[in-house]
């Protein structure tokens, strides 16, 4: 398995992504749902203006992607995945931290997300970052899978690190 290396290269996704970007949705994340992140739905959400595409990349190779929708006050993570060779190794924190201070910035108060109720890993993940457990979904996910919602109050996390 690769070092984290300082190499990591975050940037927002351009339209030539779109199809990596899909692909590893599809292996990571919607392994038994079908494909529904295709490559010309993440096109379109690297073409909307209120919406945050972020690569990581080692060597010019993309290795995680997060896609975060923006509305007045409420941020909405649609996606976030890490290839599993670079999983804990610190990519998904760099990347949520830039995501989380692109949501500071927009006067974001909430970050929503939601998660397969069954992703222990994720959960820890999230709850790691300072996510709360917001309530449950059942058969969220191709109506048969529930889902786990979590949200992070980023005017608290602003309170808590003011004091």
């Amino acid at each position: 398995m690769p070092a984290l290396s300082k190499k990591i290269v975050l940037q927002l996704a351009s339209p030539s992504d779109a199809l990596a970007i899909a692909e590893l949705s599809r292996d990571l994340i919607e392994t038994g749902l079908g494909w529904r992140w295709t490559p010309v739905r993440v096109s379109q959400q690297i073409h909307d203006p209120e919406t945050l595409v972020l690569t990581a990349r080692s060597r010019g190779i993309l290795i995680g992607f997060n896609i975060m929708n923006f509305g007045r006050e409420t941020a909405h993570l649609s996606l976030f995945a890490v290839h599993r060779a670079w999983q804990r190794r610190g990519v998904g924190r760099q990347m949520f931290e830039w995501a989380r201070t692109s949501a500071v910035t927009a006067g974001i108060a909430l970050i929503r997300l939601e998660l397969r109720a069954d992703n222990r890993d994720a959960s820890a993940f999230y709850r790691a970052l300072g996510f709360r457990e917001a309530g449950w979904a059942p058969g969220y996910y191709s109506g048969h899978e529930t889902a786990l919602r979590m949200q992070l109050d980023l005017r608290r996390e602003t309170q808590r690190s003011q004091t």
